[in-house]
């Protein structure tokens, strides 16, 4: 069946020179003191969301009230061959960019176009106190932000106030995400991220979820006007947030591995027990009642995330 996609990927090219030094990164100094937030699109090159969010923050003129405001485009190259007409080909040039950012592949032999932009990038990632990194999904699924394991990245997630899911996970077995990089992974830093998955891909509602996070995660660190945000922002408030813990990511060790079903995300499995899928012969089953399905992979090939199981908590601490 044909994708639809349903969103225009804007032209970058006008913010490629940026003022860091870097390539697509842009930072606006407020002059007053603050702290230093990035606003982080295009991780993978097929998720067009952010890159639209990052582009209206440009074409609006938003700048910081106080600290610093950086906006970029990290995986500009993969962005750059995406093509509406087999729009999952450009999700990354060599390697998956969000799986790169520990220090023993950063500083390692290995060698790609993905790892030299990460290296590239890693001292001015070193610089910012508030990262929101800003994603979409394979399957069509309510909205969620993933705020790392850690109690500080649960609470951030509660002070911006939306999406309504919250899912603290430690991330994958493949490799380290931009957001659990560094201090952002240290429960003694004030450093802070957030990685905000604001639907399927290439669906439009995904560029009104990332806009929405992006504006409320900027008013929430007093960064923005507040009339701006306001006059963005939806009226009405946003739906009362659930907490999600993960308890364990499904690591694909079969080249067989399948589900029992089509599931997209969300799906709540009622007991302990019932089967999932299969890895080859061993079944996948439910390790205790309503367990939650966080964002199940169709890429289930050895050594990639299936899929992550959660259970519902009472609140922003386990």
């Amino acid at each position: 069946m044909p994708v639809k996609v349903e969103l225009t990927p804007p032209d970058i090219s006008d913010y490629e020179a940026g003022n860091t030094g870097i390539s697509y990164y842009t930072t606006f100094d407020s002059g007053e003191p603050g702290p230093h937030i990035l606003i982080n699109a295009v991780t993978h090159g097929n998720e067009l969301c952010g890159a639209i969010t990052v582009d209206f923050l440009f074409r609006h003129n938003v700048r910081p009230t106080r600290g610093q405001l950086s906006l970029g485009f990290a995986n500009y190259m993969a962005y750059q061959n995406f093509n509406p007409a087999a729009p999952k080909a450009s999700r990354y040039v060599d390697e998956d960019f969000n799986r790169l950012w520990s220090h023993d592949v950063l500083n390692g032999p290995r060698d790609s176009v993905e790892l030299r932009r990460a290296r590239e990038l890693r001292p001015f990632i070193e610089t910012v106190d508030f990262l929101l990194d800003l994603h979409s999904m394979q399957q069509a699924c309510p909205a969620l932000i993933l705020s790392g394991p850690l109690a500080k990245g649960r609470a951030l997630a509660s002070g911006v106030g939306y999406p309504a899911h919250i899912v603290s996970d430690i991330g994958h077995a493949a490799g380290k995400r931009m957001r659990d990089y560094g201090a952002f992974s240290d429960p003694d830093s004030p450093k802070n991220a957030l990685l905000v998955e604001c639907g399927q891909h290439w669906e439009a509602d995904s560029a009104v979820v990332s806009l929405e996070t992006t504006l409320r995660f900027l008013r929430h660190l007093n960064a923005i006007e507040p009339a701006f945000a306001a006059a963005h922002l939806p009226a009405a408030p946003p739906a009362p947030q659930c907490f999600i813990e993960v308890t364990e990511a499904v690591t694909v060790r079969s080249p067989e591995f399948s589900f029992t079903q089509p599931f997209r995300g969300m799906e709540v499995i009622p007991k302990a027990g019932d089967i999932i899928g299969h890895d080859g012969d061993t079944p996948l089953c439910a390790p205790y009642d309503d367990c939650v399905l966080i964002m199940p992979s169709q890429r289930l090939y050895p050594g990639q995330t299936a899929v992550r199981l959660g259970r519902f908590l009472d609140g922003p601490t386990p």
